[in-house]
């Protein structure tokens, strides 16, 4: 065999034995940091507005700071898990079906593009007059959940749940589930100061 034979196959003994010696990747798969909740606890809003709710002490409630905003607006804000519930009041003046009309404009326009699905669940709390929809949203949208509440009469109330961070359903399901109860004592702790009894 010739030198220059004998150096090819050196060569090529030498490439396979650098190929033989990798390692086969094997890729992780996604992984998500462990997010520690607070103990659940509730303080009372109950000022100039005309309604009344709990609402959690690790929330921060700070009037809406948006440039059309009414004196009945909040940003209920949770910064360490860069999350916010957007409220809005409203008081009904003989235009009910324009406010539920305008209800799921928002919503649609909200998650339409990037929702899997959304979920229907039925507001009924006849004692308090609270009756409404929440609507609990699937997929990557912008907003997990959204919700609205009234007494049909006077006083209607719009809420929506958005987080400050690149919509991930996977690694906000945990987050989103447990802020979702938290809406959910909101909910049902709403009191309206003057409530209209329908005839």
């Amino acid at each position: 065999m010739s030198s220059f034979g004998f150096k090819c196959l050196l060569s090529i003994v030498y490439c396979l034995f650098l190929l033989s010696c990798q390692r086969n990747y094997i890729p992780k798969p996604n992984a998500y940091f462990r997010i520690d909740f607070p103990e659940r606890e509730y303080q009372t809003y109950d000022s100039t507005c005309p309604l009344a709710f709990e609402y959690p002490v690790y929330g921060r409630l700070v009037s809406d700071s948006y440039y059309h905003s009414e004196p009945c607006w909040f940003d209920l804000k949770f910064p360490k898990y860069k999350g916010t519930v957007h409220l809005t009041y409203k008081e009904i003046d003989n235009d009910f079906d324009r406010f539920i009309e305008h209800n799921w404009n928002l919503l649609f326009r909200s998650v339409a593009q990037k929702a899997d699905a959304i979920e229907y669940v039925d507001v009924n709390c006849q004692e308090a007059q609270v009756y409404g929809m929440i609507y609990d949203i699937r997929g990557n949208a912008a907003s997990n959940m959204q919700f609205y509440v009234t007494d049909s009469v006077k006083n209607f109330l719009r809420g929506s749940l958005y987080f400050t961070v690149r919509p991930n359903h996977d690694s906000l399901s945990p987050v989103v589930a447990f802020f979702r109860e938290d809406i959910i004592h909101l909910i049902k702790t709403i009191r309206w100061k003057e409530v209209n009894v329908k005839n």
